[in-house]
């Protein structure tokens, strides 16, 4: 259909968060970047925070019991980027193109297909599947400062430089700043793209292609970030420095399989 899949810019959490309060992993929830909000409970909920570390009255990686009335309040973030409330039965949005979440460049899904405001109401569905898990012990998932890549070729020129995350990165891509990239020589097709698809453009400057990509681009691609480190990329703050390791495809699975791994266990 021409737009990206959209949806959580850390879906590790986003999944982990659901699990702890009995949903099924991809229930519609609320994803809160640098700043969170002030929320209000017309009835009794069970609620879980998951991310980054959001100042916050009630405890992270935790299902949490709130009264009817109760309110939950989330600050800042003081490390990370994106945080996810996660709400016993989800958050009750009608499906597009088959998803909840919302695509903002398009202005489809979620609420009206624009960011939430002051005084917005949101309705809980039946998405629990299961009782609550309660709390998350022992490891929580961390999102380190070295991204995992994959690449038919040696990309030590990325691997090399530690890398700055700009300030007008967005859900479209983060763009990094560091020593340029040597340029692509000879002619480029446009074609289809992929999350976390490393491009670089003509100032040798790279760009990780983000959840809200667009679907074609001509840019070289030199690299892809492991679907294991995905939710690395989504608690990447501007200003953040981050390097770059070139793996084999059998590692990125075996990272992968272990991420999933962990994730079960929660169940």
């Amino acid at each position: 259909m021409g737009i990206s899949a959209c949806g959580a810019a850390d879906p590790l959490s986003l999944r982990a968060g659901n699990l702890l309060v009995g949903n099924a992993e991809g229930a519609p929830a609320l994803e809160m970047t640098l700043a969170g909000g002030a929320f209000e409970f017309e009835s009794a909920a069970v609620i879980a925070l998951a991310g980054a570390d959001f100042e916050a009255g009630i405890p992270l990686w935790s299902a949490v019991e709130v009264p009817s009335g109760g309110q939950v309040r989330c600050g800042h973030a003081r490390s990370g980027a994106r945080c996810y409330l996660c709400v016993r039965g989800g958050v009750d949005v009608p499906l597009v193109l088959g998803s909840a979440s919302t695509h903002l460049l398009t202005g489809l899904g979620g609420l009206e297909g624009r960011v939430l405001r002051r005084g917005d109401v949101l309705p809980v569905g039946q998405a629990a599947l299961r009782p609550a898990w309660g709390k998350l012990s022992g490891s929580k998932p961390c999102a380190g400062p070295v991204i995992r890549v994959t690449s038919p070729a040696n990309v030590w020129p990325l691997c090399r430089a530690a890398w700055q995350v700009k300030e007008d990165s967005d859900r479209m891509g983060l763009r990094l700043r560091g020593p340029a990239l040597p340029p692509h020589t000879g002619h480029m097709l446009t074609e289809g793209v992929p999350l976390g698809a490393v491009q670089v453009p003509p100032d040798g400057q790279p760009i990780i292609l983000f959840v809200e990509h667009q679907t074609t681009g001509g840019y070289p691609k030199i690299a892809n970030v492991i679907s294991a480190d995905f939710h690395a990329l989504g608690q990447l703050r501007p200003r953040a420095e981050v390097r770059f390791e070139q793996v084999s495809i059998d590692a990125a699975l075996t990272l992968l399989k272990a991420q999933e791994d962990w994730l079960h266990s929660l169940v």
